[in-house]
């Protein structure tokens, strides 16, 4: 087994949540970036997503979105992303690490160049938040030869059977399922029908799901998610928590 899928099967025989935390690379900065992922695999995070700045980030709402620009302010590109990882894989061996972002930064770096090197970096995973299924063979095969997993996004109006083809083949990774339609941001409450939604998708893939955009703290994530899916993302309140005030507050996050 892979890291995600032992993170996984671990928390399962537990009888826990997966908790998923999302940071976007460069905010406030590198070295930023590096000490709240300490604060958050010390809190408890289990998986972290490491978002790739981008300049055109159109499915993160305003939070990521302004986080994105302040690190592309700073100079950080796809190689100061690497360089992150490759650091955060060695103060964190065991710790699963996905690249998150958009195909257009994988697709300009050069696709083989960047599987190469992502997987040098320790990352574990890739999620293309662009890439639809129907164009992912361009570069699913390149990330398996390097051994990495993708992860399919599944929005909250993608048909039963498109779920079913979008996990075809990604059992070493887990499903992103989008709670709310839009962009991502913290939401005071998510719709009624996600648990029903989550249990739907777990039914018909059998793959392990995780729950994101809109969760706010883990308390809501907890009793979302708790036996309708594997775990669920925070995303937004921390990198909000991280631009604004620094990595000093990401301990209270968790």
């Amino acid at each position: 087994m892979n890291r995600i899928q032992k993170t996984f099967s671990s928390a399962k025989e537990q009888g826990r949540s997966v908790f998923v935390a999302y940071l976007t690379v460069g905010c406030p900065t590198p070295e930023g970036t590096l000490k709240a992922i300490d604060k958050l695999v010390e809190g408890g995070a289990d998986v972290i997503e490491l978002g790739i700045p981008f300049s055109d980030p159109f499915a993160d709402g305003a939070v990521i979105r302004s986080a994105a620009y302040k690190a592309i302010a700073q100079g950080v590109d796809m190689d100061a992303v690497l360089s992150v990882a490759a650091e955060a894989r060695r103060r964190h061996p065991e710790t699963p690490f996905v690249a998150f972002g958009y195909y257009n930064m994988i697709f300009s770096y050069g696709n083989e160049k960047f599987a190469g090197k992502a997987a040098a970096a320790g990352i574990d995973a890739v999620l293309a938040v662009d890439l639809p299924l129907e164009e992912r063979g361009e570069l699913v095969p390149v990330l398996k030869k390097h051994g990495l997993a993708f992860i399919p996004l599944i929005a909250p109006n993608t048909p039963m059977e498109r779920v079913r083809r979008s996990a075809e083949g990604m059992e070493d990774g887990f499903l992103y399922a989008m709670t709310v339609k839009g962009v991502t941001g913290v939401r005071g409450s998510l719709p009624d029908d996600v648990a029903g939604r989550l249990d739907a998708i777990r039914r018909e893939t059998g793959m392990s799901v995780v729950a994101g955009f809109g969760i706010s703290s883990r308390g809501q994530g907890e009793a979302l998610v708790k036996g309708h899916a594997d775990g669920y993302v925070i995303g937004s309140a921390i990198v909000k928590k991280l631009c604004e005030e620094g990595w000093e507050k990401a301990e209270s996050l968790v």
